[in-house]
């Protein structure tokens, strides 16, 4: 939870202290540092439980599955001798691991680290929102159910540098989730911090090219430091990368202008004013924002509201008026780019069409039913959302159109820091959640389960038996052909979208300053560029 991403702020003295004199001047010098930007701050530093794009971001650079993407968003070996081919009906995996990979304090990673990992996220425990990435792997549905120990689940070291992988079907898009979400954890650090493993840079550590510094679990700023290391260090050019969390458009904008960064996110008139600036690179992300209401509420409770909240979205306004950014009008719960038929190729958001329009009168009679139905006049919600000056003028604008054409409907706005935000929706300790997910595999899937009374990052507690029925299809990759699996998601969409499970808003942009100094920093739908990768020209 890239599901899934500012009014006011402003950078303290010391913060820009922190980032002068370090300007595209020093770009001459093959040593300089590299100072960049993130949006928000990274609720953890542990691989096994991030499910903010924040946390996702800071672990990509300091950490390296057993796959990991090239320069151009392949999958590649990355901690592992070779991508290997799956044995058994595609259901075992068998990994070497390099004898040179290798933790930042130079002890050896191990495929025991990979196990302490994988168990951590599917445990009960853990309360990870990304336990479900490894939801094929064997015994997992029994884990999560609390009926067997994690240490059953199938992830097993065979000797110190094998590492095998048992799962209980096919699952193509496995070699996507080992290069992007598919981290170690240092099994003697682990056990040392337990769930405190990732709270701090102190209370962790790297095997990717980079090493954390200085990031205390609250930080507004930090260092990733090469890791010596690192069996790839001698192609990781820049040697210290410098990151100021930015939260406003206008700061990270003028702090770029100024050569304090060389490389920083745009949103909103900020992207307009830098149309023309070769500098500027912009790319549609492998994100959808959405409403999510608690389904064990009373009020949010009810179809008819959720559906008259859809309705009361002219969402090619919210993309071209209130956010500026190069985001587009969500079609349904699925983004663009996320799949393709397998028999005709058509994308996946393509092939459903649009389900969603902009329809007040409509949502004002379902009002005016939901209200009947429920024995009300008036209602007050609270909706939360994170603190970022993208999801306030959202949300700003989801409030004066729901009381505008839900008459009695009163909108509180809660913004918070991420993390609290994330808390609250996994607590289930909201009305309406303004929030997203951001996938790392293009398989349309991966966003449906956010609807799924059986998956683990359903914070709406939406419980709806057709739908779970067709997702329990649409995971059985052993009975269904990859076509009928794929007509299976479409119909999955299609309910889902129509009973307003969740409410699509647009699909995320993200959109970049890149110094013209600085190279090898690359963008794709499911991935933002790795610092490992960069080079002064």
């Amino acid at each position: 939870m890239d599901m899934k991403k500012l009014m006011g702020f402003s950078f303290g003295i010391l913060a820009i202290l922190t980032l002068a004199g370090c300007g595209t001047s020093q770009a001459k010098s093959k040593d300089a540092d590299l100072n960049v930007t993130l949006v928000g701050n990274p609720a953890t530093a542990n691989p096994a439980i991030m499910g903010d794009v924040n946390s996702s971001s800071l672990v990509s650079q300091v950490e390296e599955g057993l796959y990991t993407l090239n320069k151009k968003g392949k999958v590649v070996a990355g901690v592992a001798e070779k991508v290997v081919k799956p044995t058994h009906n595609g259901t075992v995996y068998t990994f070497k691991i390099k004898k040179n990979a290798k933790w930042q304090n130079g002890d050896p990673v191990t495929a025991q680290d990979f196990v302490t990992s994988f168990r951590w996220q599917v445990n009960p425990k853990s309360k990870s929102q990304v336990a479900n990435k490894m939801k094929y792997l064997t015994n997992y549905d029994a884990i999560q159910a609390g009926k067997k120990s994690p240490n059953t689940l199938g992830a097993k070291a065979l000797d110190q540098r094998t590492l095998q992988l048992t799962l209980t079907k096919p699952q193509p898009w496995l070699s996507d989730i080992l290069a992007t979400f598919g981290y170690p954890i240092k099994t003697d650090l682990f056990k040392k911090y337990g769930n405190h493993y990732g709270t701090s840079s102190d209370k962790m550590m790297a095997e990717g090219a980079y090493k954390l510094v200085g990031w205390s679990g609250n930080s507004d700023s930090w260092h990733y430091v090469k890791n010596p290391h690192y069996w790839n260090a001698k192609n990781v050019k820049i040697k210290q990368v410098n990151v100021q969390v930015v939260k406003d458009p206008g700061t990270a904008s003028n702090l770029f202008k100024s050569g304090k960064v060389q490389e920083t996110f745009l949103s909103g008139q900020y992207i307009k004013q830098n149309a023309k600036n070769p500098e500027l690179t912009t790319t549609l992300n492998s994100s959808m924002r959405f409403l999510e209401f608690n389904d064990k509420r009373k009020i949010t409770h009810n179809t008819k509201v959720r559906q008259a909240f859809s309705y009361i979205v002219n969402r090619k306004q919210v993309t071209q008026n209130v956010l500026q950014d190069g985001s587009q009008p969500a079609k349904s719960l699925i983004p663009y780019g996320d799949g393709n038929d397998p028999t005709t190729g058509k994308d996946f958001s393509q092939d459903v069409g649009n389900l969603l329009s902009y329809n007040p009168k409509k949502a004002t009679a379902l009002w005016k039913s939901a209200k009947q139905e429920l024995g009300i006049q008036k209602a007050d919600l609270e909706m939360i959302t994170a603190d970022t000056d993208e999801q306030k003028h959202v949300a700003q604008y989801l409030q004066q159109q729901a009381q505008k054409y839900m008459p009695g409907l009163t909108i509180t706005i809660k913004s918070l820091p991420l993390a609290q935000q994330i808390n609250r929706g996994s607590e289930g300790d909201y009305d309406i959640d303004l929030d997203g997910w951001q996938t790392d595999w293009r398989d349309p899937a991966d966003f449906l389960q956010m609807a799924d009374g059986t998956s683990s990052v359903n914070f709406t507690k939406w419980d709806n038996a057709h739908f779970t029925n067709l997702m329990k299809q649409i995971d059985d990759t052993t009975t269904h052909t990859t076509q009928q699996r794929w007509d299976l998601m479409k119909e999955a969409d299609k309910y889902v979208t129509q009973q307003a499970g969740l409410v699509p808003l647009y699909q995320q942009a993200k959109a970049h300053l890149v110094s013209k100094e600085v190279g090898g920093l690359t963008y794709s739908i499911t991935s933002d560029a790795q610092y490992k990768y960069a080079y002064w020209k």
